[in-house]
């Protein structure tokens, strides 16, 4: 038998024991000195006995701390009176800063300043341990407890980081002091890890002991380097103070009247304007070290105020405040001027990086606000959690929704079944199933009928829940009363959230249409009857999308739109220049925000995460461009960005592009176009388009397909969506033609025509492209097909104005030169039409009645509006049988890059409209 004492002081001194916990009752150890912070250590008798191998069999019951009477400049801690009472109220501001903020001896300085520039009366500093360390003190019980002797080494780096920064920031006997501490603790600390590593087992008291460390080291430096500056500051092991009680969830709950009670002990024998105390540990009731759990430290910080009834708590941290999303999902998260208590209640549920909820408790009791602030940006204001004034709320109110976070890796559970409904205890049975698992249920959704429960459970956890429910009901499943219990693996949450989303009309209207038009599917919604916020649950892989829409419909510009340019050509380039110049208007006086992601030609791309500089496009075209590739150039627009609208503009007249627009709307891109190739193509590969088109929420415009900038594919859709018939659709709808026949007059020859129009620019390359008459077939067949008529471009007869001899001609010069010897066949048709008092007009014709088109020259009288078009400008003419004796016309420049693009333009703000831009 032997007996064993180890003797250690600690102060200040408590009166009441502290209990560590037990080891397992027998153990191999070679007996240990245990760590006690200076505190009386007393090990009672253990029985022991040689083992094999020379080891010592121990018996080792329960050991305590307990803490022999000391006094404090003369006074009894255990007769102590409160000489002194502890001022409260709007005097004390509390700081609490994190382990980021006291990194290192710079940043410890830095913090050391922020306390000496606030200019409270009295102020309470809980400090973090410094960065990284209370996981590295947790290590050292890992791997003690495993075994590993690495610990040892591990337990060095813990003293080598402590004694840097304590030489770099104190000196002379602060320094010596402080070392003393120090390397008193780490000898301390190696004999509890001896012990530990010998028993292979630690308990929760022993590794919360060990892991508080960190906390007293950083708050005794600290303390020292105020006082550095002739400021009175002592430092305040929070142990001694807050009393909490261990709950069974892993928490804690504070005992704030025993608190209260040590708070002014503490302070009696303590008083100074500035303390320093310690963050994330604190004891039970019968004095057994413990720690505040996850978030401890803000926890500590909260309690304290509360304590005090301070004037606020600051949390310093490396944020400027708390984001309206996670600024790592989305780019363009706003810092929040403010937040309710509720709301970042809310917030923190579902995972936002503000404040555990249990941390706005203590505060919340006393009105008490919470600032957030970056201690490494001190000119940000930061983010105020308080209660605000409704004046104060409705003024500072710029949307009803605060903000959006999401929870990944949950699985949705659905019990679904006739026999639910009407019967009592069936939802009590299956969550008290879940509860028996252990599982934490994140959302509860039920239909108001009672068929079907569902809810979500984080993913690790869902075998267990369905086995477990499958088991319990496994009669009513057999029986039919219950139909299924189905698990759907692969979900995230979204949550929405703002404390005026309940007086607020619209506010669900406008989440859901947003995702909705970002193709995004809810399985579930739940919401509460206080609104404070509206859960969904998405696929996971739409879990950033969906963030990214719903915070761009309600944060960003009403309208955002992250746009790929196709085509920088003339139509392509002129589109460019006029969004350069309208972008800033359109956001400022529309709230449409036009993002050029991404510009492509046929060999080359610029690529931008942010949106392209569109003053310097060219310029960065030329200068950072990357080999042309379509497809990472559609994922660069689509899903490489913050933005959850998505257009492709092409400005190309290439059917391969034009091949494209399926899977881009399939994808959820919308498409603006031009190209005439889609809509006049194969009659099959069209109404496929166009089935999608109507089935989706993605968009296809392409108003400019026929007559440039006029509206003509709108005005069409507007008579047909009215219930108007349309009987007949005349038009001239090529500016090439329309110059070509206006100027076709008196004695000039049509090869002369031609050939001004070509030196002027209005042919393509080659004249023979509009002379042939395909590119006013494809307008027929768009506007025949929109008509309801359908037809195929081989259907029409079209009247060809390129001779057959020079169909085949090699070149265009060859073509040019050879057009002369055949201008005779045109002059006789024009003399033939001036002696009738008639024009001729080169026209594309829609018969809906008879359900046919051609493309024809066609005689006109002088008075026909038809006869009395200037120069390249396009004119159609709707005859319905609610425009039957007069027809409905529309009339105006039908070529050039200008009008085009404007078309083009057109259509894109027609597509912001339909986003949701004000119209």
């Amino acid at each position: 038998m032997a007996t064993l004492k180890s003797s250690f002081t600690v102060s200040p001194a408590i009166s009441n024991p502290i209990r560590f916990g037990t080891f397992p009752p027998k153990c191999f150890i070679r007996v240990p000195n245990p760590p006690c912070l200076r505190r009386r250590l007393v090990l009672p008798k253990f029985r022991q006995t040689i083992g094999g191998g020379g080891l010592i069999r121990c018996e080792l019951p329960d050991f305590h701390l307990s803490a022999t009477a000391t006094t404090v400049s003369g006074v009894s801690t255990e007769n102590a009176v409160d000489q002194i009472q502890i001022p409260k109220g709007e005097m004390w501001s509390v700081h609490k800063f994190g382990g980021t903020c006291v990194g290192n001896s710079q940043r410890i300085r830095n913090v050391a300043e922020v306390i000496i520039n606030d200019n409270s009366e009295r102020k309470l500093v809980v400090v973090s341990a410094m960065s990284k360390v209370t996981d590295m003190m947790y290590d050292l019980i890992l791997k003690a407890q495993s075994r590993d002797d690495s610990y040892l080494s591990a337990l060095e780096a813990v003293l080598e980081k402590h004694r840097l920064t304590a030489r770099d920031l104190l000196d002379g006997d602060d320094l010596a002091s402080f070392l003393s501490h120090l390397h008193n603790d780490i000898s301390n600390l190696k004999a509890m890890l001896r012990a530990i590593y010998i028993a292979g087992h630690a308990s929760e008291s022993f590794s919360d002991f060990v892991a508080g460390h960190g906390e007293l080291w950083s708050a005794q430096m600290l303390s020292f380097v105020v006082r550095k500056t002739g400021l009175e500051c002592k430092w305040m092991d929070t142990r001694d103070v807050l009393i909490v009680n261990p709950t069974s969830s892993n928490q804690v709950d504070p005992d704030f009247e025993e608190s209260d009670k040590r708070l002014k002990k503490w302070f009696s024998l303590n008083p100074s304007k500035i303390i320093i105390a310690t963050g994330f540990i604190a004891s039970t009731p019968k004095n057994i070290p413990t720690t505040l759990k996850r978030d401890g430290s803000d926890f500590s910080a909260a309690i304290m105020g509360a304590l005090l009834r301070a004037r606020q708590v600051t949390i310093w941290t490396d944020v400027d405040g708390v984001y309206s999303a996670d600024p790592r999902k989305v780019n363009e998260a706003v810092i929040l001027e403010t937040l309710s208590y509720q709301e970042a209640w809310e917030m923190s549920y579902f995972g936002a990086n503000v404040l555990h909820p249990r941390t706005i408790i203590p505060v919340m009791r006393y009105n008490i606000p919470i600032v957030i602030r970056n201690i490494f940006n001190l000119s940000a204001p930061g983010t105020v959690i308080c209660q605000p004034s409704e004046d104060d709320y409705e003024l500072k109110l710029t949307t009803p929704v605060k903000g959006f976070a999401t929870i990944d890796n949950l699985a949705l559970i659905n019990v679904e079944g006739t026999g639910m409904a009407g019967v009592p205890g069936t939802a009590s049975d299956i969550f008290g199933t879940v509860k028996d698992v252990g599982a934490n249920v994140i959302m509860i959704s039920q239909a108001s009928s009672e068929h079907s429960v569902c809810f979500a459970v984080p993913e690790k956890e869902v075998n267990a829940v369905s086995e477990a429910l499958r088991s319990r009901f496994s009669e009513a499943l057999q029986a039919g009363r219950l139909s299924q219990i189905e698990v759907i693996p692969n979900c995230s949450i979204l949550a929405a959230v703002g404390q005026k989303m309940a007086s607020t009309p619209g506010v669900s209207c406008t989440l859901f249409s947003a995702l909705a038009k970002a193709n995004i599917n809810v399985r579930a919604i739940s919401q509460g009857c206080s609104e404070y916020n509206v859960t969904v649950v998405i696929k996971r892989e739409d879990s950033v999308k969906a963030l990214r829409a719903v915070h761009s419909r309600f944060f960003l510009s009403r309208t955002t739109l992250a746009m790929g340019i196709i085509g920088p050509g003339l139509i392509g380039a002129t589109l460019l220049d006029q969004l350069r110049d309208q972008a800033a208007v359109l956001k400022q006086e529309f709230n449409i925000d036009l993002r050029v992601m991404g510009i492509t030609g046929s060999k080359t791309m610029l690529l931008s995460d942010i949106g392209i500089d569109l003053s310097r496009w060219r310029e960065l075209l030329n200068e950072k461009g990357t080999e042309a590739n379509l497809d990472k150039f559609t994922q660069q627009v689509h899903g490489n960005h913050f933005i959850p609208n998505s257009v492709l503009v092409d400005c190309t007249a290439d059917s391969a592009i034009a091949s494209h627009y399926y899977d881009w709307l399939r994808k959820g891109i919308h498409v603006i176009t031009p190209n005439k190739k889609a809509n006049s193509g194969p009659l099959d590969q069209y109404l496929k388009l166009r089935d999608l088109q109507r089935k989706s929420y993605t968009h296809y415009f392409y108003e400019a397909t026929v007559g440039a900038g006029l509206p003509i594919i709108s005005t069409l859709r507007g008579l047909l969506e009215t219930g108007d018939k349309i009987l007949r659709i005349e038009g001239i709808c090529s500016g090439t033609l329309s110059y070509l026949f206006n100027n076709f007059v008196g004695d000039r020859s049509f090869s002369e025509v031609v050939a001004e129009a070509k030196n002027a620019g209005f042919t393509e390359p080659d004249p023979r492209d509009d002379l042939s008459g395909t590119d006013v077939a494809r307008k027929v067949i768009i506007l025949a097909r929109e008509s309801g008529l359908k037809l195929d471009l081989a259907d029409l007869p079209i009247r060809s104005l390129v001779p057959e001899p020079l169909k085949g001609c090699a070149s265009a010069e060859e073509f040019m030169e050879k057009l002369p010897q055949y201008d005779g066949d045109l002059a006789k048709e024009r003399l033939e039409a001036e002696n009738s008092g008639e024009v001729l007009r080169y026209v594309g014709v829609v018969d809906a009645i008879n359900q046919k088109g051609t493309v024809e020259l066609r005689r006109y009288k002088k008075e026909h509006p038809f006869a009395q078009l200037a120069g390249s400008d396009n004119i159609i003419a709707f005859t319905t049988t609610r425009y039957k004796d007069h027809p409905l016309i529309v009339r105006g420049p039908g070529a050039g890059a200008q009008v085009t693009a404007g078309g083009i333009f057109s259509d894109i703000l027609r597509l912001a409209s339909y986003l949701g831009a004000p119209s």
